[in-house]
């Protein structure tokens, strides 16, 4: 088996949910969740947290991640590309193969999907990587961009008999949105093409709530309503010894 690191992003800045990563949901972090369904995959050599923040790092250590270092404040900001602070955490750690990032922030996927989407770009050779992806429901077909008083659709489809602003939803094309439920990378992408995907990406199709990714209040709110009436489960959260 090739090695892999688990790297699980969790700066401390967030703008719309206040300190979100350490934010209590169904009584543990918001982090916890993330640490926990990497730990149970048990795909890992090593489950590393990527944090700007001693409090963070705090609460990621007592759930059983490890944190060998603190990101640098100017990779830790609204707008830092995630390729930064992922050069830097591989910078910063022995060789591995994979990485795969576990993202705090999407408390309902658990380890299965880390399983799967390992043994799956594993037996896609052809791959850079593979990203999780869930069909859209608003269709591109039908969105249109504004031009003063007048719009025009976002997509060309002056070819089309039928323009897809004009069909039903069963008649257009699929098209898939990514998630970030799920991303695993040979980190050999990283040097050769600068990015943390590289140029071929395979899809790993997630389901349900598996996607569900908290990013303001009204998403935190919802991921209450969802595990109040049983629609979602979370990762089993136990403390390591």
């Amino acid at each position: 088996m090739p090695s892999v690191v688990a790297l699980i992003p969790a700066r401390s800045g967030s703008e719309r949910v206040r300190d979100k990563n350490i934010r209590p949901l169904a009584g543990h972090p918001l982090l916890a969740y993330a640490v926990a369904a990497a730990r149970q995959a048990e795909i890992f050599d090593r489950v590393v947290c990527s944090t700007d923040s001693g409090k963070v790092a705090e609460v990621a250590q007592r759930y059983g991640a490890d944190v060998p270092f603190l990101r640098p404040s100017e990779l830790a900001t609204s707008t830092s590309p995630d390729i930064q602070w992922i050069t830097h955490a591989l910078d910063q750690l022995d060789r591995y193969d994979l990485f795969a990032i576990v993202r705090a922030t999407n408390p309902f996927r658990g380890p299965d999907v880390l399983r799967r989407g390992l043994e799956q770009l594993l037996v896609t050779p052809e791959a850079d990587s593979i990203r999780a992806v869930e069909l859209v429901k608003q269709h591109p077909g039908k969105m249109w961009v504004l031009e003063g008083r007048t719009m025009r659709p976002l997509l060309e489809q002056s070819h089309l008999d039928v323009a897809w602003h004009a069909g039903q939803y069963q008649a257009l094309p699929e098209i898939y949105v990514q998630n970030s439920a799920l991303e695993i990378a040979w980190t050999r992408v990283v040097s050769q093409t600068g990015t943390r995907e590289g140029k071929v990406v395979a899809p790993y199709l997630t389901e349900g709530y598996q996607g569900f990714n908290i990013d303001d209040e009204e998403d935190w709110d919802r991921a209450h309503r969802l595990l109040d009436d049983g629609e979602v489960s979370l990762p089993d959260v136990t403390l390591p010894r």
